[in-house]
């Protein structure tokens, strides 16, 4: 699409024409948008034409529309994070993702479904209702960030924009046969992204191709001083990393595939794709070894504590005295009267879990038994990825035990749904990279898989180089990319 603005073949006010009408058409059944902007993105699309007509651009994606991910602060334009106590919440500024997404001239389509402030690995946990897989209507598109993914699978955005904290991009990556990068901790700002877990949480790419990721991570990518954890250090060119893996040579890569990310629980078709991709990067000159990871094990259990703990903290400021939902009982209520009863109504069911376990975990007696522990773990898994990285480039594995299950399969069962975030975790409590690329169909269903590529920290470029090569690899045996295989979605309006 760039390309085609470069050469005059197309108008961003066009292509932004081109994706609200795709919007239109289809999004009555996927549910990936919360909020379009039409006017705004037609706007922002007509500007760019005039730059480009008067021979400027911003970026080398200039005049491309994205989506972007109800969880980060757009000005003007409303922020729910799923949640009804942020309904019609309209924020005075923009997150620095979004500011520097508008200073690259990138038209913003409008906000994306996502599980209640991303506490969810399905977005079916969203105030607004779930979004839809576009591979198969019934299914799960994952979660938090389905909305973000959904989109891109259903050709409703060229680009989007997730944030991950326990594997929110990646998973729907790999379920909806899309890209998803999690970058390093503190490679993109969170100025701006409402918080589920601050030590955690990072916003990165969610896209068709590696390239394109590689080329939306270079504009997002970048040191903030608003943001204390934003690493202050120059980045190399992802879109360069991305071409030179695109020649699909791996001579002299060492890939290391972690033991603990498999056996009872992953679906087979799931094993086959990613054994099949191996073998393609084996062929192509990779050296591959196993690598054990023990503490990957406690990963799970450990992020459940932490995670819960601070985002009890982080959600204590919806307390309905400042913004937000208001709810007043009858009477005389105190604060503490309106404050319970706006919480109560303005929080979903898995939002409630999370807190009170937060709560409880963080609460005097348990603090060192439960969260100080988990970060013991945590410092352990940490130790692994640097004994690991010591002798490999990278670490793979499946990005998701299973493809999509279906809508309303495990709601009830918590524990079942935590689950799928098995093999994203362990990133996220390191701060390292990831990536999941499309690795194909599973044998079963038909449905995608992903196949999750880790680096060091601060070596997000080594993402791109081998997943760009896979890329490369799997589309010369599938004559074609994955998403031409997705079924066609009916047009309703």
């Amino acid at each position: 699409m760039a390309q085609a603005l470069t050469e005059g073949t197309v108008t961003s006010v066009e292509l932004t024409e081109l994706h609200l009408d795709r919007i239109a058409a289809v999004d009555g059944a996927v549910h990936a948008f919360l909020h379009v902007d039409r006017d705004g993105a037609l706007a922002q699309a007509a500007a760019s034409d005039a730059r480009r007509a008067a021979g400027e651009t911003l970026s080398p994606l200039d005049g491309v529309p994205i989506a972007v991910k109800d969880v980060l602060t757009t000005e003007g334009l409303p922020t729910t994070c799923g949640s009804k106590i942020l309904e019609g919440w309209i924020p005075p500024y923009d997150s620095t993702v979004v500011a520097k997404l508008r200073a690259a001239g990138l038209p913003i389509l409008g906000k994306t479904n996502m599980d209640e402030f991303a506490m969810g690995s399905s977005t079916e946990h969203s105030a607004y209702g779930p979004t839809h897989n576009p591979w198969d209507l019934d299914r799960i598109p994952g979660g938090s960030g389905g909305g973000s993914a959904a989109a891109v699978a259903a050709f409703e955005a060229p680009l989007a924009i997730g944030t991950d904290t326990g594997g929110s991009i990646r998973q729907p990556g790999a379920v909806t046969g899309t890209v998803g990068v999690k970058p390093t901790y503190g490679g993109v700002s969170r100025y701006g992204l409402v918080a589920l877990a601050n030590s955690l949480d990072q916003a990165g790419p969610v896209t068709r191709t590696v390239l394109d990721s590689a080329l939306l991570h270079d504009i997002i990518a970048g040191h903030d001083p608003r943001d204390s954890t934003s690493i202050d250090q120059a980045w190399p060119s992802f879109t360069e990393a991305a071409r030179a893996g695109a020649s699909g040579d791996m001579t002299g890569v060492k890939i290391g595939v972690v033991t603990e990310m498999a056996g009872d629980g992953w679906q087979d078709g799931v094993i086959a794709r990613f054994q099949d991709s191996l073998d393609l990067l084996v062929k192509a000159g990779a050296e591959v070894v196993e690598v054990s990871c023990p503490s990957f094990v406690h990963a799970l259990a450990a992020y459940y504590l932490i995670l819960p703990a601070e985002a009890s903290s982080n959600l204590a400021k919806f307390d309905a005295m400042r913004y937000g939902l208001r709810v007043v009982p009858e009477g005389d209520p105190s604060a503490e009267d309106v404050m319970r009863a706006s919480r109560d109504a303005g929080f979903g069911d898995e939002v409630k879990r999370r807190i009170i376990l937060g709560t409880y975990a963080l609460s005097s007696g348990y603090y060192d038994a439960y969260y100080g522990q988990a970060q013991k773990v945590r410092t352990l898994i940490s130790r692994d990825f640097e004994a690991a990285f010591a002798s490999v480039d990278v670490l793979v594995s499946p990005t998701a035990p299973t493809t999509a299950f279906k809508l309303g399969e495990k709601l009830d069962d918590p524990l079942a749904m935590y689950l799928n975030d098995l093999a994203t975790i362990p990133a996220n409590l390191a701060g390292v990279p990831g990536i999941s690329v499309p690795s194909g169909l599973a044998d079963e269903d038909g449905l995608p898989a992903g196949f999750q590529i880790l680096a060091p920290a601060l070596e997000d470029d080594r993402l791109y180089r081998v997943g760009a090569a896979l890329e490369t690899l799997l589309a010369q045996e599938w004559g074609a990319p994955l998403l031409d295989k997705a079924p066609a979605l009916e047009e309703t309006r």
